[in-house]
């Protein structure tokens, strides 16, 4: 005769029989809950281990299986370069890299507004649709015609706002439009004349979201500021410097100018004086076209006025 054993469940509240021969002794195994409740840990079987032991195993080598080794890493080519106005400067930098943020930075009269206008108008020869977001309203269209720029393939936003703070969110909105819209080869951001507390509010994450739209296009972005600010996000870093002003000064009658000897020149008053030529400096601070990294180096550039010849 055969004993049974009945165990009500508490999943549906119905009774599952385990039929047990004669003379077996029935043992139930106690459950986790039943365990936990005598305050006795469940004990682990040497399966369970082994099946944990396998699981982790699969997922750390599926995890490693998605880690792409180093020797298999695409490298990122070389982005195109372009002229930036200025031979020397090319001489230094290669150019302006295309698809990549280009910081210009330097104190007043180094020479900014000088390559600033070379870039335009190397771009607009080029046969180029440009921008300039100009954060001050400092552009001078007479003297960027002078200097070459073709007007009609220049789109000028003027940012001229009371306030530094309106004219910085301006150009920030503005720029994200532009890098969204496309169909720009150059881009300038002209922050020159802001203080540099004023053009350090913009975060990093701007610049790195900036970056990353101007990645993979045709475009040059290209920012002209005081200090930079960019950091990390500028692919190329240039350091402008003042080295020399040419003067010349001007005559009682007629105001012919005529060059002053080296003495006289510095006795003679400010608005007696007319500003002919500028040398600068341009350092190269940082460049990501190469592997190897850059070590700092100098070049020397003039810029003469138009009524100079």
């Amino acid at each position: 005769m055969s004993s049974a054993v009945v165990s009500t469940s508490a999943a549906q509240g119905r009774p599952f029989v385990f039929v047990a021969e004669k003379d077996a002794e029935v043992c139930p195994q106690p459950s986790g809950a039943e365990l936990f409740a005598e305050g006795r840990p469940p004990q682990r079987t040497s399966s369970d281990s082994a099946f944990s032991t396998s699981a982790f195993s699969i997922s750390k080598g599926a995890r490693l299986a998605s880690v792409t080794p180093a020797s298999r890493l695409a490298v990122r080519p070389v982005p195109e370069m372009v002229s930036s106005g200025i031979a020397a400067m090319d001489g230094l930098t290669g150019g302006l890299p295309r698809g990549c943020l280009t910081e210009i930075c330097g104190p007043a009269s180094s020479g900014r507004t000088t390559l600033l206008l070379a870039a335009l108008a190397a771009a607009t020869r080029r046969g180029e649709c440009c921008v300039l977001v100009d954060a001050s309203d400092a552009l001078d269209p007479h003297s960027a015609a002078t200097a070459g720029v073709e007007l009609d393939r220049l789109l000028w936003v003027r940012c001229g706002e009371t306030s530094p703070e309106r004219s910085l969110e301006q150009l920030l909105r503005v720029t994200d439009l532009l890098l969204e819209s496309g169909g720009f080869g150059l881009i300038v951001l002209d922050l020159g004349d802001l203080p540099p507390q004023a053009a350090r509010r913009i975060p990093l994450t701007t610049w790195f979201r900036f970056r990353r739209a101007v990645e993979h296009t045709p475009t040059v972005l290209l920012a002209v500021e005081r200090q930079s600010i960019a950091g990390s996000c500028s692919s190329l870093l240039v350091k402008l410097g003042l080295m020399k002003m040419g003067m010349m000064k001007l005559a009682e009658s007629g105001n012919q100018a005529s060059e002053p000897s080296m003495d006289s020149q510095n006795s003679l008053p400010t608005h007696a004086q007319l500003l002919t030529e500028l040398k600068m400096t341009a350092e190269l601070v940082r460049s990501r076209m190469d592997r190897k990294p850059v070590r700092s180096a100098e070049i020397t550039f003039a810029s003469k006025t138009a009524w100079a010849g």
